[in-house]
């Protein structure tokens, strides 16, 4: 049997080893070192610490929730929709203006929501398939959507078809944990605390049936924001080949980003200058 208590110390060992190349300024030194202790540190805190320095070591500036904070203070959107609720931490950002509608099947919120927010206790399946979405934006469409639900693509993209269908031509939909910072995270199934998904295939798939969209993938941590573009709620094009879709995408390795990870997934600078001018530059 592995000797789990040596495998503890090794991955601990090698974690400290790479702190300290960090604090050398040898990143790829310490990127190396990080993925050889998540070789032995299991489900762990060490794993969980060096998943976090690997997003560290991949990303600079503010993390995604900062991204999300000022993307609604830039954009004073009249209307948002989210999945994937949690805490609502990231409705206490929303402004008190903006008519917001929370979706998640395990809610478990630490402030009440205002009084132009309603938080639904559903799958987001169950919420397109069970409401009047239309009336409950009153009647308008949506102006920013935060996709942040299930970490498995295919459910990331029914949401996509299914909020894209209430935008206009100016609206734009944010997806979070489209940049997998290692194999072990990026699993469909959770082993790590750390864990974004293959989400990263919904930006390949996007890329391919999708070129009308405007899709740019945001360096922020802890794994990558998406930013969608250019929507266009008449589209049937993902809706009608969806299971096809799907089972092409399935069928790819994520080594298919080696060595092109920033490439293709559209990564975009973390600087707010520039994420303004890109959320400005169709509305211009």
């Amino acid at each position: 049997m592995p000797n789990q208590t040596a495998d503890r110390g090794n991955a601990q060992l090698l974690l400290s080893r790479a702190f300290i190349q960090r604090l050398l300024g040898h990143r790829e030194r310490a990127a190396n070192l990080c993925h050889e202790a998540l070789r032995f540190a299991g489900y762990t805190e060490t794993q969980a610490k060096a998943h976090a320095m690997l997003s560290a070591l991949e990303f600079s500036g503010p993390d995604y929730f900062r991204i999300l904070a000022r993307i609604h203070e830039h954009l004073r959107p009249a209307t948002y929709l989210e999945i994937g609720v949690d805490e609502g931490g990231s409705l206490e950002i929303v402004r008190p203006e903006t008519l917001t509608l929370g979706i998640d099947p395990n809610v478990h919120l630490r402030k009440p929501p205002r009084p132009r927010q309603q938080v639904f206790e559903q799958t987001s399946d169950e919420f397109f398939e069970k409401n009047d979405v239309t009336s409950l934006l009153g009647g308008k469409p949506l102006d920013l959507a935060f996709i942040d639900g299930m970490h498995q693509f295919e459910f990331a993209l029914r949401d996509f078809i299914n909020v894209e269908r209430h935008c206009s031509a100016d609206s734009i939909i944010l997806i979070h944990d489209v940049y997998p910072i290692d194999a072990i995270s990026a699993g469909r199934e959770r082993v790590s605390n750390f864990w974004s998904g293959d989400i990263w295939r919904l930006i390949l798939l996007l890329k391919k049936y999708r070129p009308d969209l405007t899709v740019n993938t945001i360096g922020a941590r802890p794994t990558g924001l998406a930013i969608v573009q250019n929507l266009d709620p008449h589209s049937r094009v993902l809706a009608e080949r969806q299971q096809e879709i799907i089972d092409e995408f399935l069928a790819l390795d994520i080594s298919v980003l080696d060595g092109r990870k920033r490439e293709m997934l559209n990564y975009f600078p973390n600087d707010w200058e520039s994420i303004a001018r890109l959320i400005d530059a169709p509305r211009a």
